[in-house]
């Protein structure tokens, strides 16, 4: 357990940064070919280090379709919704929209999963986060008077589309560790690269030292290492284990901001961030149970 508990807090502190590099990285990069970027060096990194091991990519229909999806909603479209955020909105704030992710995997869960149904306790927490996103975003953006209220919309996307990733994971047929990462990030390029060139033309783009150096720290870390380590922790701990990492992000990611960045934090963002914090909390609030004289 204090393994996996050191591995989490790794794993929250990689994907942390993670909003940090992409508001480094399309400063100069658009957010599409920057996402492509990423799963491009991921892809040639996990393969290269599954075929030093020895191993194959695995076989079967079912075993791609997942990594196709996972590849897809997992990789490549919230990759793509957070950079385009991060174009205007800072880094901290995106990391706090991040607290979307599970809320909305507390509902998901209770249709799409098995043994983790919706309960009161639950469903409190669903309202209270959902308070917390709406003071967080601000009561004119709920008017559609907020004028970066899309952008802060497609982060909280991306969240969403991280929700659905838990949940293909759990289902997800067994494999390899490294060869079903590697999997996951070579469907994503099948998708993301042309994407990329038939939207953005990156052939003409200038990106400067700064934004090709986030670019590739963002395939090497945020997207290879830590998918090795999120396959490794859901195989080993499960998905709701998986879930403390997304209480920590958005901590960490303010913090990567003000220390690196030099963002400014506001206090409607700090009320936001606690209100979100505490609705997870009662989410998953589990009383003792009781014991009785035989």
């Amino acid at each position: 357990m204090l393994r996996h508990l050191a591995l989490m807090f790794l794993l929250a502190l990689i994907w942390s940064s993670s909003f940090m590099a992409i508001k480094v990285g399309v400063e100069t990069i658009p957010p599409l070919t920057l996402a492509t970027v990423r799963v491009i060096l991921a892809a040639v990194i996990l393969y290269g280090a599954t075929r030093l091991r020895g191993e194959r990519l695995p076989g079967g229909l079912r075993f791609w379709t997942f990594c196709f999806l996972l590849g897809v909603i997992g990789n490549g479209l919230p990759f793509t919704l957070i950079g385009w955020g991060e174009q205007r909105i800072s880094s901290g704030l995106a990391a706090i929209l991040m607290s979307v992710m599970p809320l909305a995997t507390v509902v998901m869960a209770h249709f799409f999963t098995s043994g983790d149904r919706m309960t009161p306790a639950k469903l409190a927490g669903v309202v209270i986060g959902f308070s917390g996103i709406v003071v967080l975003v601000g009561p004119e953006a709920l008017k559609g008077l907020g004028s970066d209220v899309w952008r802060q919309l497609a982060v909280a996307g991306g969240a969403l589309c991280y929700a659905v990733t838990v949940i293909l994971a759990r289902n997800t047929p067994p494999a390899p560790l490294i060869a079903r990462s590697a999997a996951v990030m070579i469907m994503a390029c099948l998708v993301m690269v042309p994407a990329a060139l038939v939207a953005e033309a990156p052939w003409a783009i200038e990106p400067d030292g700064e934004s090709v150096a986030a670019a590739v720290y963002l395939g090497l870390f945020p997207t290879a290492f830590a998918t090795i380590l999120f396959f490794y922790l859901v195989q080993m701990r499960g998905a709701s284990f998986m879930a403390f990492v997304n209480y920590l992000v958005p901590v960490f990611g303010v913090l990567w901001g003000v220390g690196l960045l030099s963002e400014p934090v506001r206090e409607m963002e700090v009320a936001g961030l606690i209100i979100i914090l505490a609705g997870i909390a009662v989410a998953h609030f589990k009383r003792p149970k009781k014991t009785g004289a035989a």
